[in-house]
């Protein structure tokens, strides 16, 4: 890990700045194809760490601890692991952390995590938790790990106000997070936002921006429409007017994320984290323009 520090944890607490990528499992032997081409394309600019995501109500969990391990035991990046509650009981969550562990993984992103697709609302498995805090001291109980959990900068759409989400945050700190990672959004007003609320309830950890830049708009908006994220019209004006040409959308999309990770840094953010949807060109545009790959 870049600066000699073996977690997150140390990077961030030695004043270190954490630029790390996202991935998701995919469904069939040609998106494992794809994703690997991306992490073999990101893996030479060295980032903090990379992570795989559950899919929807924990529908690819297997599939997801597969891949993390095999980025721990077959590349030079340093994977963390993801983990829901959902769909799973207590001895079942115990048995991937351990496969984490088992797999050399030592930093683990501990999410509540969203409901299945089919779902009317979320329900705690019987012998399950509730709560993403709950979460951070199972995983606290088994062993040294580096815990990151989520948070949201325009609030988690379950949550009444962005007061109460931020004490939601404040709440898993005290639990034992030692960082947070948030979901995407457009606006850093929005993310000082979310780091004076959590500071106003207690919590210092550093909080990490997730950035999605913008390479299909109809998949974009459609993700943050679920997500509760505002899409600024703006961007969308300017997008659905060259929708029909995919080079000139990542063009508009990637100049607005240069945009925005710059303001972010420029305000204090401990990193960047991008959420890459398999696909690695917009982010090295990115890290091309902002000269990032120097100072991972």
């Amino acid at each position: 890990m870049p600066g000699g520090a073996t977690t997150i944890r140390e990077l961030l607490a030695g004043g270190g700045r954490s630029y790390s990528f996202e991935f998701f499992p995919p469904k069939t032997d040609e998106g494992e194809r794809q994703l690997w081409t991306a992490i073999r394309r990101l893996e030479p600019l060295h980032p903090t760490f990379v992570s795989v995501t559950y899919g929807a109500g924990g529908s690819t969990r297997d599939r997801t601890v597969r891949i993390t391990g095999r980025i721990a035991q077959d590349t030079t990046l340093t994977p963390v692991g993801h983990l829901t509650c959902v769909g799973a009981s207590r001895a079942e969550l115990r048995v991937v952390i351990g496969s984490y562990a088992d797999a050399g993984v030592r930093n683990v992103l501990a999410l509540r995590g969203d409901a299945p697709r089919d779902a009317v609302e979320w329900t705690p498995h019987p012998q399950g938790l509730r709560h993403a805090d709950e979460l951070v001291r199972l995983v606290r109980e088994l062993g040294d790990f580096c815990v990151g959990v989520a948070a949201h900068p325009e609030g988690h759409p379950e949550s009444p106000d962005r007061d109460t989400d931020a004490k939601y945050l404040a709440r898993k700190a005290a639990a034992g997070a030692d960082f947070a990672v948030t979901q995407f959004f457009f606006d850093a007003v929005d993310y000082v936002g979310l780091v004076d609320r959590a500071a106003a309830h207690g919590s210092d950890i550093p909080i990490i921006p997730g950035i999605m830049p913008v390479t299909n708009v109809r998949q974009i908006q459609r993700m943050a429409e679920l997500s509760g994220a505002a899409f600024p019209s703006d961007l969308a004006n300017r997008l659905h007017a060259v929708e029909d040409n995919p080079e000139e959308v990542r063009r508009i999309g990637v100049d607005y994320a240069c945009r925005l990770c710059a303001e972010l840094l420029d305000r204090g953010a401990p990193g960047l984290h991008f959420y890459t949807l398999n696909r690695s060109t917009a982010t090295l545009e990115i890290y091309q323009t902002l000269g990032l790959g120097a100072a991972v």
